[in-house]
């Protein structure tokens, strides 16, 4: 029996195309298949890239397709060539599609490779003035409000820095919501990350908001870092009450008792009692 193809996990980068590795580069232009999230945008990655030679088949794998398209990129993984698997920006399956393609490889047998380089994830860490030990990785948020309100309530609550995704049109809501729920607590944002014009921010939800609308800079690609919970929401007192009420009581209720207890802030128990509620 013929020796698999190898499937090749390639980071591209999420804005400047120098930030392509050398290794990137040479395994995308010897690969025979690429499966990209939009191939559009890959053409022009590779067109960047120039050079002579053949230039690899691209076909399309996202959200939307990629049940479907595992079975044509199988078969030529099966035959013995190597395909690269590429998001539009950063590293796949992360808030990106390829998760069942790469979980395809391994029940068939086909080594899965990752070729790192560019994370929006890492790069916003790498410069974040918050503590960030721990994190979570959120991906997107809810595009509907009550539905974002309460993942951000969940979010605001944990004892981890949170890492998420906020759409340009959606970036003032969420930090509104932010505000009511962490109004003195600073978060980071990242605007269009290693582009012309990348901007890095920290400060409260309200003033980040606010100077985002004053210089028109609600547009973009938007990556947030949420701060870990404050150490009073998370003492061991404070999680037995609220795990108690929170049984006998919806979260609203459970915060205003817990504080009149705790002499706790209303808001960071509403925060915690959701998140236990929904643990």
């Amino acid at each position: 029996m013929d020796m698999p193809g190898v499937l090749f996990v390639v980071a591209t980068p999420i804005g400047n195309l120098a930030d392509l590795s050398r290794r990137a580069a040479e395994v995308l232009g010897s690969v025979a298949m690429i499966a990209a999230e939009d191939t559009r945008r890959t053409r022009v990655l590779l067109d960047a890239l120039g050079g002579p030679g053949r230039r690899p088949t691209l076909v399309a794998l996202n959200a939307h397709n990629e049940s479907r398209a595992l079975a044509p990129v199988l078969r030529v993984l099966q035959s013995g060539a190597d395909v690269a698997l590429v998001s539009d920006a950063g590293t796949p399956l992360l808030s990106d599609p390829g998760f069942e393609l790469v979980r395809a490889c391994h029940a068939a047998a086909i080594p899965v490779v990752p070729i790192p380089g560019p994370s929006a994830i890492m790069a916003v860490l790498s410069v974040c003035p918050l503590p960030v030990n721990r994190f979570r990785f959120e991906g997107f948020l809810p595009s509907r409000a009550a539905q974002r309100r309460e993942r951000l309530g969940i979010l605001v609550a944990s004892p981890e820095a949170c890492v998420v995704f906020e759409a340009p049109h959606r970036i003032a809501d969420c930090l509104r919501d932010l505000e009511e729920l962490i109004p003195e607590r600073e978060i980071m944002l990242g605007r269009e990350m290693t582009k012309l014009h990348e901007q890095y921010l920290c400060a409260t939800p309200g003033k980040l908001r606010q100077e985002l609308e004053a210089a028109d800079q609600l547009r973009g690609e938007f990556v947030l870092v949420l701060p870990p919970t404050i150490d009073e929401a998370t003492s061991p007192d404070v999680l037995r009450t609220m795990t108690i009420l929170t049984r006998e009581m919806a979260p609203a209720q459970a915060a205003r008792i817990g504080a009149e207890l705790l002499n706790a802030n209303k808001r960071d128990l509403y925060a915690l009692a959701v998140r236990l509620r929904d643990a």
